[in-house]
Formats: structure tokens, sequence, C-alpha cells
């Protein structure tokens, strides 16, 4: 076998590791949002999507992108000292930074609760230091991703993710309320962190750091900030907006199908989390043929999931939301989730398509792409939530998505070009057209009919996608022999 063979293997095999845990992810979630939803209503819903998206914000600026340049600069180190230098100092750094910021929203809890938590100032103070916690644990699986360890990143995922939802439903069926739940999250996390602590001493040790190559990272992680919390503006502030003007139960509304609209975001994850030291690597040996095959394969296959979910998501909007919610909730969401799915979408290929910048390291001009995106969308938010409420938060997701895209894949293209399969993206759109013809057909009512027609739906559209041969005879034997030893 070929050393490019090898490395398209690895990087498959990292492929489905991630890919089979952030489905289990996404399942606890589509488990949580009934769960939550039934026992807190949308009111207390609204308040816990407040805190999912403040820990979002928080964590966009404290981290400093050093997480995020450790794993870019730790993937070909092997020197045990170098590493330990490296990643001490950005340990010791995330720390300071973000022990101040959560002294700083503990201090400044009362105020936040009045504006946006509807006065549950305790969950704003919990918060705090829920974020100080994962902030660290964030940088302890940094380090598995940079050296590929996606096994061991991938169980302390699963641990956390099934730890929190094991507790929260235990409290929400004993009838415990959100200042409970939030206080659950923050134990477990507090547990893995000590796991996390005793796993990477004894992998490579304890250093005290020198802060040798800090400015190196600095200048690589600093120009994501903007990027990191113009994202979050994009992919969340229109909570915020929602909140001050219409309260919190329409953003439990909006939050319970955005979050279900967000279903291919599972597999954006996979393609960021396993490209991101994969093609690093290859890019700093010259390997740029590599590279653009990479990210070929990337995009083919996270479309070959996002195009046919819009499509069903367009069909099955109202019977799933009433599968996973409330009657109320899908009455006055059913319209956000198809335009949230094709956000995602938009959303999926420029992830693939900035990899160009980030190993180019050009993350200045990522920075840049999103605050345009951030400006867009925020301005169009206070504009348009208060005439057409969420609604209007939806468009403005969709509007600010598809021009990050537009803008990162021209500066992304000037770097380097990579092989899109446009014959594969039109086969895969008449695939779905065709599910969408049967699902339409089908018209389900109830809980079984919708699970049965969701299933149907999935099958056709796949059955339809290997008649018109969207998948080439190589591409299928690689797949085949993914499980094989080099």
């Amino acid at each position: 076998m070929t050393i490019m063979e090898n490395s398209y293997q690895k990087f498959a095999r990292d492929v489905l590791v991630i890919g089979i845990t952030n489905p289990l992810i996404a399942l606890s979630g589509i488990i949580l949002l009934p769960l939550l939803t039934r026992t807190l209503g949308a009111h207390d819903f609204g308040i816990w999507a407040q805190v999912q998206v403040t820990i979002g914000l928080v964590l966009g600026f404290v981290g400093l992108g050093l997480p995020y340049a450790m794993t870019r600069f730790l993937a070909a180190k092997t020197n045990r000292e170098e590493i330990q230098e490296d990643f001490y100092s950005v340990f010791c750094l995330v720390f300071l930074v973000t022990l101040g910021a959560s002294v700083a929203l503990i201090a400044s809890a009362n105020f936040i609760s009045e504006t946006f938590f509807k006065g549950a100032t305790p969950i704003v103070g919990i918060t705090g230091v829920i974020i100080l916690v994962w902030s660290l644990n964030w940088v302890f699986l940094s380090l598995f991703r940079a050296f590929r360890q996606m096994k061991k990143n991938s169980l302390f995922m699963i641990a956390d993710t099934y730890g929190q939802l094991g507790l929260i439903a235990y409290l929400v069926l004993n009838g415990h309320g959100l200042l409970s739940i939030v206080l659950a999250v923050l134990a477990v996390r507090v547990a893995i962190f000590f796991i996390l602590f005793f796993l990477v001493k004894s992998q490579i040790g304890i250093r005290k750091p020198r802060f040798s190559r800090i400015k190196e990272y600095l200048d690589f992680g600093l120009p994501t900030i903007p990027g990191n919390v113009a994202a979050w503006v994009v992919a969340s502030s229109d909570r915020y907006v929602i909140a001050f003007f219409l309260g919190v139960a329409p953003v439990g509304v909006y939050s319970a199908a955005y979050a279900l609209g967000n279903i291919p975001l599972m597999f954006v994850g996979v393609l960021g989390f396993v490209l991101l030291p994969a093609v690093s690597k290859l890019y700093d040996e010259g390997r740029l043929n590599e590279v653009r095959t990479h990210l070929s394969y990337s995009l083919k296959y996270f479309l070959t999931v996002a195009i046919p979910f819009v499509f069903g998501a367009a069909i099955l909007a109202e019977p799933v939301l009433r599968l996973f919610t409330t009657a109320e909730i899908a009455a006055q969401g059913y319209f956000v989730l198809p335009l949230v799915a094709l956000s995602i979408l938009f959303f999926g290929a420029y992830v693939v398509v900035a990899h160009i910048l980030v190993v180019a390291k050009k993350t200045k001009v990522l920075g840049l792409i999103w605050v345009i995106a951030a400006v867009v969308n925020l301005g169009l938010n206070i504009l348009i939530v208060p005439w057409l409420g969420i609604l209007g938060a939806a468009v403005t997701t969709l509007v600010a998505y598809s021009l990050a895209l537009g803008i990162g894949s021209y500066y992304s293209f000037k770097e380097f070009r990579f092989n899109i399969d446009w014959r594969f993206i039109i086969k895969s759109v008449v695939a779905s057209g065709m599910m969408s013809w049967v699902v339409w057909h089908i018209s389900p009512q109830g809980a079984l009919a919708t699970i049965s027609t969701v299933l149907v739906g999935a099958a056709s559209y796949g059955v339809v996608l290997l008649l018109l041969k969207g998948f080439k005879r190589e591409e299928i034997k690689f797949f085949k022999g993914l499980f094989q030893r080099g």
C-alpha cells in the first residue's frame, strides 16, 4: 500500500470514528429536546437555550484561538519537551484569561439575567463556572485532536454528553427544575476535567511553561477571535435579539426548530475535527494533491447528507417537530427548520473550503469573512425580527451563511483549487427531489407514521442515487477497504 493510500485510509478511519461519535452526540440532543420542552415548557427551555449560546459566546473570546493553534502546530511534533512547553503554555494562558472572564460574568449576573434571562441570576452565575471548566477541558481535548487520537477524544465527548443526559433525565423526571439541570452540567464537566488532567499528565507529564512559542501561537490564534465571535453572532445572537424584542418563550420555539435543522452540523463537526490535523500535516509536507483530494471527498460526502436533509426538512418540518417537541412549538416553528437546514448546508460547504485558508495560515481573512457576515446578520436581525418574528431570524441566518460561503470561496480559491463534483451534486438534487415526491405523497400523521416516512425517504434517496451512479466504483472499493490494515 502506498503512502498516499495510507494517508487516505487514516483520514477515512478518523472520519469514521468521529462520524460514529457525532451522531451519538446528536442523538443525545434529540433525546434531550422533547425531555426539556415537554417538562420545562417554552419559557424555561428558552432560558436553557440562552445558557448554551452564552457559553458559546464567551468561549469564542477566552480561548484566544490557542486550542485551534495547538491543533495546527502540534500535529507534526514528536519532541516531548516541545510538546510539553507548547501545551502547558496554552493551558496556563487560557486558564488565566477564562478565570477573568468568568469572574466578570458572575459579577454582572444581575444585569445580564434581567436583560436576557428574565431574572434567572443564579443560572447566569453557574454558567460562568461552567465556562471556566469547559475552556480547560477544551484545551485537553485539543491535544488529543492534534495527535489524531480520535478514539480517546470521542470517548470523552460521549462521556461528557451522556453523563449530562443521564443526570438531566433523572432530575426532570423527578420534578427538578432548570437550576438543578444547570448544576448537573457543571458537575459532569468538573468530573471530566479531573479525568482528563490525570490522563494528559500520564501521557506527556507536567512541565512549568516558559511561554517560549506563545507569540507564534497568538499570531495564529488571535486573528481567529473576531471570526469566532462573529460566527457566534451569526449562529446564536438571534436568540438574544428574539429575547429582547419578543421574550424567552419565542426563543424556546426558535431554538427547538433550530436544533432539528442543525442536525447536519454533526457532519460538519466530523469534517472540521478530522480535516484540520490531516490536511495541516499533508500541506506542511508539500503533498498538495492529497490535500485537494481530502477536501474534494469531504465536500462530496457532506453534501450527500445535507442536500436530502434540506429537501426532507421542507416537507416534514411540522410532523417532525410534533414528534420531538410540542404541538405549540410545531405550529409556531415549522417554517424555521428548512431555512436553518439550508443555512447549515452552506456553512458545511464553507467549512471544507475554508480549510484552504487555514493551512495557508490566512486566518485574518477568515476573521474578516465572519465579521462581514456578523454585521449583516445582526443588523438584519434588529431590523427584521420585530417585524417578522422568528421567521426573520431564520432568513437572516440564511443570508449570512450564504455570504460567508461566497466570500470564503473567493479568497480560498485564490490560494489553490480542488475539484468540486458538480455532476454528483446534480444527481443528489435529482434523488432528493424524487425522495420529496415520495414523502409528500405519504403525508404522515402521528409519531410512528413520521418515523416510517423518514426511513422510507432515506431509503428512496439512497436507491435513486445509486441508480444514478452517484459514487464511482473506486470510491466504493476504497471504503470497503477502510478496516484493512495498511
